[in-house]
């Protein structure tokens, strides 16, 4: 039987896509395309799967986006990332290094889409 394999992409709207693009790549480091998005290929360090998980509509894990989803990013240095993103003056949201699965931060896009950043446990 024919099967699902993965995550093939993640695609949304935005309200200026070339400016948020810009902010990707010029603030998260994100190797941006001339096509209008970023590939990610396997190894370099990524994790060894990814997660597609629904959350009840009741859920306050998206705040204080008002968005009914949000981007998880893999690290490979929570730590150092963070210390850049306050170099370029990104608010930090909040900080958990209590999971198993490794530590989490989160922050905001300029168009109040969370992302969340985790570096696995090792």
């Amino acid at each position: 039987m024919a099967r699902i394999t993965g995550l093939g992409g993640l695609f949304f709207k935005a309200k200026d896509p070339k400016a948020l693009l810009a902010w990707y790549r010029d603030v998260l480091g994100l190797a941006t395309q001339d096509w209008g998005g970023v590939q990610f290929n396997a190894g370099g360090g990524a994790p060894p799967f990814s997660v597609w998980s629904a959350f009840a509509d009741t859920t306050d894990y998206m705040k204080p986006s008002t968005k009914p989803f949000m981007f998880n990013f893999a690290v490979d240095d929570l730590d150092g990332f963070l210390a850049q993103l306050g170099a370029k003056d990104v608010e930090i949201l909040g900080r958990d290094d209590s999971d198993p699965n490794g530590g989490f931060a989160w922050i905001l896009d300029p168009e109040g889409n969370k992302i969340e950043l985790w570096q696995p446990a090792s």
